[in-house]
């Protein structure tokens, strides 16, 4: 895998410190102001700082997550199958990556939707292979449809996609710029860092990830940084190293 110095030293000038990332994004970040659903121009916003990091020269992957539309623990919590409810999640995570492909293709950037759930009809069939040379083709991949398994989430699901594509990098954006010791919107005073290790995360059990997407992280040397998907631009300055944001790593 690239580090980041290796990276830099590879783009001849430009300011990528890393070639090839991974932005997981929840499906709440699509809400906009409302309370369900998928607010367009919230997607087209995010279509638009994606496209300034392609521009860039850097080759993006994406994980959408799908609780916009359904989260599958809470239909769990109401009575129904767990397993069942995840499946109704993935599907939901396949509407939102339908979504943003729209978004992506109506600002000039080609997009495939690969799905761990075949659905032909729709988008593609998720194979290794295929997804790594859209990639090398310079197309924006989404990953739709989790791990295609019951009880993994989607944060799992980008650590597994960002070890299997070989990803420089795994983005978290969120709704806050960084990694709190508490919710900052309950808390204005928490602590703010700017970095953690993988261990400090799960040892403080650290709400930024679940516990199987930190360890897959930690196992395949990937850093995690965590950054606000709703400031402008935020994407691109990090991958370039000037955005504020919580790097999670064991340097």
């Amino acid at each position: 895998m690239t580090t980041p110095e290796t990276a830099e030293a590879k783009t001849d000038g430009d300011t990528l410190l890393y070639r090839r990332a991974l932005l997981k994004i929840s499906g709440e970040a699509l809400l906009g102001a409302g309370e369900f659903g998928v607010d367009f121009d919230t997607v087209r916003r995010i279509a638009q700082d994606v496209k300034a990091v392609h521009d860039l020269g850097a080759e993006v992957c994406l994980v959408i997550g799908g609780g916009n539309i359904f989260r599958g623990i809470s239909g769990a919590t109401v009575g129904m199958e767990r397993a069942s409810a995840d499946y109704m999640g993935m599907l939901a995570t396949v509407m939102n990556a339908l979504a943003m492909q729209s978004a992506l293709e109506g600002i000039g950037l080609p997009t495939r939707v690969l799905s761990a759930i075949p659905m032909e009809t729709v988008c593609e069939p998720y194979i290794r292979r295929r997804a790594m040379r859209h990639l090398e083709k310079g197309r924006i991949v989404i990953f739709a449809a989790g791990t295609g398994n019951p009880f993994f989430t989607t944060d799992t699901t980008a650590a597994l996609r960002a070890a299997e594509m070989d990803c420089d990098c795994l983005l978290k954006g969120t709704q806050v710029d960084g990694v709190y010791a508490e919710d900052p919107n309950n808390n204005p005073d928490a602590e703010r860092y700017d970095h953690l290790s993988y261990h400090q995360v799960l040892a403080r059990d650290l709400k930024v990830m679940d516990a199987a997407a930190i360890s897959l992280a930690r196992e395949n040397a990937i850093p995690i940084l965590v950054f606000s998907i709703h400031n402008d631009g935020a994407f691109a300055d990090v991958l370039q190293g000037k955005g504020r944001c919580t790097v999670i790593d064991d340097r």
